[in-house]
């Protein structure tokens, strides 16, 4: 076997078994990470009001769409409270009135209280696609592994 043949089937053959070893790894943090997010949302007990044909009332909040549904609840009853108006919104006319209203002072705790929780969803909803996208690429290496460590064996066996 010439010398660069013998590169190349050692060299597929590290490659391959490194990809291979990792992606099972990288898959299992995955799983591991998305069953973490599935036990902090449950722990927080979060039942969705009813809003919506797809979104049975009471059904419990555990996975990260489901977390991203229950923001955009949230996103819409807070611009229904306070008129269509954001956070930042409704802060400056505050403070315009010299942070005396009392109603414009309400409006900007709902909306403070509102946003929070619905960016603390979105957080879950993002770190569900992060966990997503990290089982995809354990699949991914591991497949391109086996089909490495395949390929360095075949070279190593034919002429």
């Amino acid at each position: 076997m010439s010398v660069v043949r013998t590169a190349a089937v050692v060299l597929l053959g590290v490659a391959g078994a490194a990809m291979a070893a990792a992606g099972p790894v990288m898959a299992v943090q995955g799983w591991k990470a998305r069953t973490e997010i599935r036990l902090e949302l449950r722990g927080q007990s979060i039942t969705f009001p009813g809003e919506g044909p797809a979104v049975r009332q009471g059904a419990p909040v555990l996975t990260g769409p489901q977390a991203r549904a229950y923001a955009e609840v949230i996103g819409r009853n807070v611009l229904a409270a306070t008129g269509g108006r954001s956070y930042a919104e409704v802060s400056a006319e505050l403070f315009a009135a010299g942070e005396e209203d009392e109603k414009l002072s309400g409006l900007r705790q709902t909306a403070f209280m509102g946003q929070m929780l619905r960016a603390s969803l979105l957080n879950a909803y993002q770190a569900w696609q992060v966990t997503t996208l990290v089982i995809g690429l354990g699949a991914l290496l591991t497949t391109t592994g086996a089909a490495l460590l395949t390929t360095s064996a075949t070279l190593a066996t034919t002429a």
